[in-house]
């Protein structure tokens, strides 16, 4: 990342395999939930020198280009929470699995068209995220 030595090796490291593909089960995306997204902005920009886009329409602005994602909380009552995204093979079958395993849904599946995602919390309260990319139509 530009500015933050040291993080992009990182993150590539994490986002993808050696072949340069996406692998399944490893963290591969974050996500900032807040009811304050220009506090949150200030805070994480000024602290990592993070570049935050412009929110969507849904209020959700990327980070760093696609490395993350803040997201505006308001409309859908005002949570905050830092979430990781798991990238899996099958959503429905993970969250399956987290269930089977005590996790609770915190955001039922959604698919926008380019991803099919949910949120979970583990049996202690902490909030993470499956995802994978949908097929190519």
């Amino acid at each position: 990342m530009p500015g933050t030595p040291g993080v992009s090796r990182t993150l590539v490291r994490i986002r993808t395999c050696a072949h340069n593909q996406p692998m399944t089960n490893d963290i591969d995306y974050f996500e900032i939930g807040t009811p304050a997204p220009e506090a949150s902005k200030a805070f994480y920009s000024g602290l990592f020198g993070w570049e935050i886009g412009a929110p969507s329409e849904a209020h959700y602005s990327m980070i760093q280009g696609g490395a993350g994602g803040l997201w505006d909380t308001t409309s859908m009552g005002g949570g905050s929470w830092a979430v990781f995204y798991v990238h899996v093979d099958d959503v429905q079958a993970a969250v399956d699995r987290a269930v089977e395993l005590g996790a609770a849904v915190a955001l039922p599946t959604v698919d926008n068209g380019q991803i099919t995602f949910a949120h979970l919390t583990d049996p202690t309260g902490n909030r993470f995220a499956v995802w994978r990319p949908n097929a190519n139509e």
